[in-house]
């Protein structure tokens, strides 16, 4: 099986990426792709707790992954010997899937979907003049009259969705 092809969905906090990246999952998975996804965070999370089972399994036996497996879920533990980028994620984690659609990772050389919210913040992440300019796909904006050297596509347009979609099928590597 082929590796997946990424897709990353980049914005300034608060902008939507979240939302966004629910929405365009969902419309891929409806198209009949098989879609995961890779959330960046900048900030630890707490997600086991000390003194639990895998938490003791990890902290106290020193095992460098754990699965947690429950009827309704798995979760997977695991302690980083190094920082992974999204490509490394997908190729270890996710090998199985069509497409992975990654929340963040706004430094990386994957294709790049921006969200831009002029209500949040002033001014989109996209630059044109910026070296990493070439690996934006699209832009998703509530600004009627932005325009940029990339698609710009409007929440107000009836079909956004459709589009983008279309364009990450197409422009996802």
């Amino acid at each position: 099986m082929p590796d997946p092809r990424l897709v990353a969905i980049v914005g300034k906090k608060n902008s939507g990426k979240t939302t966004l990246v629910v929405a365009l999952v969902h419309e891929m998975i409806r198209r009949g792709h098989r879609v995961m996804t890779i959330k960046h965070g900048s900030h630890p999370f707490d997600f086991d707790t000390q003194g639990r089972d895998t938490w003791r399994h990890m902290h106290e036996g020193g095992a460098e992954r754990v699965v947690m497996e429950t009827p309704h879920s798995r979760v997977l533990l695991a302690q980083p010997r190094e920082p992974m980028g999204p490509r490394e994620i997908a190729q270890t984690y996710l090998h199985d899937a069509h497409f992975v659609v990654v929340e963040g990772f706004k430094q990386s050389d994957l294709p790049k979907i921006e969200v831009y919210r002029h209500a949040v913040h002033p001014a989109p992440l996209y630059d044109a003049g910026e070296s990493d300019a070439a690996n934006y796909l699209a832009i998703v904006t509530d600004v009627r009259d932005y325009r940029a050297s990339v698609p710009v596509l409007r929440f107000t347009d009836t079909n956004w969705l459709y589009r983008l979609t279309d364009i990450v099928v197409q422009g996802a590597r």
